[in-house]
């Protein structure tokens, strides 16, 4: 079956990006079994010959209606799936779908009809927020970092700010390449509603946010931009558990070192 990446460079770039980014999070252990999710908003490398195509699936509710979604096309890794599978076969283990025009259910569209991630209300209803506030943001994923998730299980951790701070005064990168710091969610069902308005409520302020006991949900203009943002606070986590497990609390930059990253990059916050 011809793959509706054929002849559509700009699509299959954006699904090759997506494939290399879920091998990267096999890699780090970061996704386990089926483990972490990945949609990105592919309205814009859309065609005409594309909306035309009919549904391989039938119309599938979503549970909330998103007006903000009319019209958009997203690919999504498929429930149940591997991301290890997802980076060697990409239109196998995922699925391209178009929201309906009343916003309120999604149809598959393209290559197989694998059905879409198990967290799809809360990927749909970010990508919602994030069209509705004019982001140029069309990334989304989540994934389990396995440093990043042991600091939510120490509850000090999880006043606000309190990891932001640490993990930017690790390293100055950290405080420049992950600007918005990191938000927190006390824990929730995975895939409830509940956890994807929490998530919302976060990226008013953040564009990682940290589900407790669970994984980190990351928004970005594109896959490779979310990725960075993780894998940089990562690097961060981990220096801070290495000085630990060498049996000292890390000094960590001090606040006015942070600051002075703050102002030469004209970062925000």
């Amino acid at each position: 079956m011809k793959s509706i990446l054929e002849n559509r460079p700009q699509l299959a770039e954006q699904i090759a990006d997506v494939a290399e980014v879920a091998g990267y999070l096999w890699q780090k252990g970061w996704a386990e079994r089926n483990g972490g999710n990945i949609t990105i908003n592919i309205t814009d490398v859309t065609d005409d010959e594309i909306r035309q195509k009919p549904a391989i699936s039938e119309r599938i509710p979503i549970g909330r209606t998103l007006p903000h979604l009319k019209g958009t096309w997203f690919f999504c890794k498929g429930t149940n799936k591997r991301m290890r599978d997802l980076a060697r076969r990409p239109m196998e283990n995922g699925s391209i779908i178009r929201i309906t025009d009343d916003c309120s259910a999604y149809e598959i569209i393209a290559d197989n009809p694998v059905k879409p991630t198990s967290e799809l209300v809360s990927h749909l209803s970010i990508h919602n927020y994030l069209i509705g506030k004019g982001s140029s943001y069309k990334a989304v994923f989540h994934s389990h970092p396995i440093d990043l998730v042991a600091m939510t299980h120490h509850q000090p951790f999880l006043k606000k700010n309190v990891l932001t701070n640490i993990l930017w005064s690790m390293i100055p990168e950290t405080r420049a390449f992950c600007p918005r710091g990191l938000g927190i969610i006390p824990y929730k069902l995975p895939g409830s509603f509940e956890l994807a308005d929490a998530t919302i409520e976060q990226l008013d302020e953040y564009d990682v946010v940290m589900w407790e006991k669970h994984g980190v949900c990351a928004v970005g203009e594109n896959i490779m931009e979310a990725f960075d943002m993780v894998d940089t606070l990562s690097k961060s986590a981990q220096i801070y558990l290495t000085a630990k497990s060498m049996g000292f609390e890390p000094d960590g930059m001090s606040q006015s070192q942070m600051q002075e990253i703050k102002e030469v990059f004209g970062l925000p916050g």
